[in-house]
């Protein structure tokens, strides 16, 4: 089936609008530009047209109620031609829901504008919730095809919402009378969220800047897709293949076999392959002998989107940054930087660059320190170059050897990932008292999933955990946690969260299962933090609950969890030889805790510098002449960052800030970090880290409120103060 002319795609375009919201007006039409081709127009309209002819369909597994364990969602069922159709009709459905409230005779109310508002949408925010999942971890050419159709039609659809002026009235009207309403602390922030909502949303602006903000909203949708497929795929397409096995010299025997795994699935028997996927990367750059490949390797990493080729994100940077101050500056505000703090813990970015930059010194300081080691460490060998950033990485396990005689090799078999996973089961057990069973009756979407019921101590239900943890092509790179369903309720009844965490660990290999390095072993339990935080979420309303708190304290509960991973107290509990089942021995946790500083600056300086980088872009107030590259060398100029690093992001593949939702928020991790040094400081000062009545609090004040109160005021009725840096500045070493 081949469409060959705009004109019919312009044709189909009509009809999804239509279908989708009752418009009749094109969709956009400036979206793809001049730039698509036949082949392009041909797939996507074949997947338009293969959604469209199942509409009628009452068999669409998305828009029934579920007869599965736990409200599970049962993804043999759903195919990929269901999304469209369950886009369409449940936003139908959610407009007819939002119209019900605007006609209500009676006077607005907080029930009747409110929380019926709260509970408006639900078919829709379950498939978006599905969707968004396969769009990250099953991706492929039709998923990718259905996200431009219909995530510029959500933020449409979502504009209409907050730019419904008959809406918003009914809103102000109850916002208006909130002292007399005698609300609790909860519904009182749900109201004040809802009422700011709709003013950042543009409820105040007038018809002509509201359409300007539409347009502006549903491209910057269709930007961040392709930004993120631009990353996907050029991950994807690059292969460092080893064909002499001298080339191998210096890798364990663990990476070498692991690339022989790589290879013999991507068709290339007999060689090894090493990808940009951190898990392949980094080990070739600790102990690769072959300067030359790790330069090749870690240049393919540090230049994608950067190649002037079909995956550029040059332009696409751009023109993100300059929409971004547009609808920053038509709302009222300087940059995209001060609309997205003012919701923050950090309110305006000059609080963030004094957080940033009173790190920074101390931070190159001691990454200059350690750059002079390693060059010295060079020339000790022999040898006159200048150490480099693909340099970094080998040298510095050098100098930990030497140093520490700890070489991280020797630790990965005692961190088999189902025993790191245990140790995280473990940890929750102990602080929390509760327990996780797995399941193999709730289906799964990838047989790498593993599924988890989650309960308290007596077996009471809590929650489902997904754990998604090898790289595939289908998923993007990183780590994350999200959910099929948050946490909330409905008069009285307990709607149980559904969560899912996602990693790219270390994959099993023919004769050795899935050993994890230092690094991964730290994201897992971060990531848990973050599923711990959903899981045992107890609030009222699903917009408020779990994990939605501001981005600079969201971090925290996921940081915190990070601090007991290797901790000599608990660390026994799970690190066990994948062989021999002998418990880490003494030796090597000394080890570990005298080299725990080593490498900080280096860790600091490169997280700081893309931190910098994203504020930087995010607080530009003149779009004009913008060009990436110059742009990002002034910012690291700036700060005075060292040749030797490279930062953790680069601007063209910086997923966090132009492909999800971290956009001048990248900082918070480290604002958060103040937040979980000063917390486990408070455990640790007790003279138990598993002190379980300070878990409790933890549990009672942190984790189960989400976004329920402010987040400094529910931090110190945990802690009974507010955080001091001191912790901190001892935990990277930097005092």
């Amino acid at each position: 089936m081949i469409y060959a002319n705009l004109y019919e795609f312009r044709l189909i375009q009509k009809i999804i609008n239509s279908l989708f919201l009752e418009k009749k007006r094109y969709f956009l039409p400036n979206i793809y530009g001049n730039k698509m081709k036949v082949r392009y127009l041909s797939t996507l309209l074949l997947v338009i047209l293969m959604a469209t002819s199942c509409i009628e369909s009452n068999e669409n597994p998305l828009l029934q109620k579920w007869n599965t364990v736990y409200n599970t969602p049962p993804f043999s069922q759903i195919e990929d031609e269901h999304y469209l159709p369950a886009f369409i009709e449940s936003a139908k459905i959610h407009k007819e829901e939002i119209q019900r409230i605007i006609d209500n005779p009676e006077p607005p109310s907080f029930e009747n504008t409110i929380v019926a508002l709260e509970q408006s949408g639900e078919l829709l925010e379950r498939t978006s919730k599905i969707f968004g999942a396969m769009l990250e971890s099953m991706n492929s050419e039709k998923i990718t095809e259905i996200a431009k159709i219909v995530m510029p039609k959500l933020a449409e659809h979502q504009d209409e919402i907050n730019l419904n002026p008959k809406l918003f009235e009914r809103v102000k009207i109850v916002f208006n009378q909130r002292k007399s309403l005698n609300l609790t602390n909860e519904q009182m922030i749900l109201l004040e969220n809802y009422y700011k909502d709709f003013v950042r949303g543009g409820a105040n602006l007038n018809a002509e800047d509201k359409e300007n903000l539409t347009k502006i909203n549903a491209r910057l949708s269709v930007l961040s897709i392709q930004f993120s497929e631009n990353t996907l795929n050029e991950t994807n397409e690059f292969e460092l293949v080893i064909e002499d096995k001298k080339d191998l010299a210096g890798l364990p025997e663990s990476v070498i076999i692991a690339s022989s795994e790589t290879a013999k699935e991507r068709g290339k028997d007999g060689k090894w392959v090493f990808t940009t996927q951190k898990s392949s990367m980094i080990p070739f750059l600790q102990y690769a002998e072959n300067r030359k490949l790790r330069e090749k390797l870690y240049r393919a990493y540090f230049m994608k989107g950067d190649k002037n080729d079909k995956y550029d994100n040059k332009e696409i940077v751009v023109e993100i940054a300059k929409l971004r101050l547009q609808k920053a500056k038509l709302l009222g505000y300087k940059n995209h930087a001060e609309f997205v703090l003012e919701e923050n813990m950090a309110k305006n970015p000059q609080n963030v660059y004094e957080r940033l930059n009173q790190l920074w010194k101390p931070a190159i300081k001691r990454a200059t320190e350690e750059r002079d080691e390693m060059q010295r460490m060079i020339r000790d060998e022999g040898n006159s170059f200048q150490l480099m950033p693909w340099d970094w990485w080998f040298y510095s396990e050098k100098v930990k050897l030497a140093k520490y005689n700890l070489n991280e090799d020797e630790l990965r078999p005692y961190f088999k990932l189902e025993n790191v996973i245990q140790g995280a089961f473990t940890l929750a057990n102990e602080l929390f008292g509760i327990k996780f069973i797995e399941r193999n009756d709730i289906e799964k979407y990838h047989p790498d999933v593993k599924v988890f019921e989650v309960t308290e101590a007596d077996g009471k239900h809590i929650g489902i955990l997904y754990t998604d943890y090898f790289p595939r092509q289908s998923k993007r790179s990183g780590a994350w946690m999200e959910e099929f369903q948050t946490q909330h309720k409905i008069d009285g009844k307990n709607i149980y969260p559904i969560i899912y965490n996602v990693g790219n660990f270390s994959k099993p290999t023919a004769d050795k299962p899935s050993l994890l390095s230092l690094d991964e072993t730290l994201t897992l339990f971060h990531e848990f933090g973050h599923a711990l935080h959903g899981l045992l979420s107890d609030c009222n309303y699903e917009s408020l609950a779990g994990t939605q708190t501001p981005i600079d304290f969201v971090e925290f509960p996921s940081q915190l969890m990070e601090n007991w991973a290797l901790h000599p107290d608990f660390i026994k509990k799970y690190a066990k030889h994948y062989q021999t089942g002998e418990v880490i021995p003494d030796e090597l946790i000394a080890k570990l805790k005298n080299a725990e500083l080593f490498n900080q600056g280096f860790a600091t300086v490169e997280y700081l510098a893309a931190a910098f980088l994203d504020m930087d872009w995010h607080t530009i107030t003149d779009e004009k002449n913008l060009d990436v590259i110059d742009f990002e060398n002034a910012s690291m100029k700036r700060i005075g960052l060292i040749d030797e690093i490279i930062p953790r992001y680069r601007t063209t593949y910086f997923n966090h800030i132009f492909g999800g939702g971290y956009s001048a928020g990248y900082y918070s991790y480290i604002w958060a970090e103040l937040l979980d040094a000063d917390a486990f400081a408070y455990f640790e000062q007790s003279g138990n880290i598993l002190n379980k009545e300070i878990a409790k609090k933890y549990r009672d004040f942190i984790i189960s409120k989400g976004g329920t109160e402010n987040s400094m005021e529910l931090y110190k009725k945990f802690r009974g103060k507010e955080p001091g840096i001191e912790a901190l500045l001892k935990k990277r070493g930097l005092n």
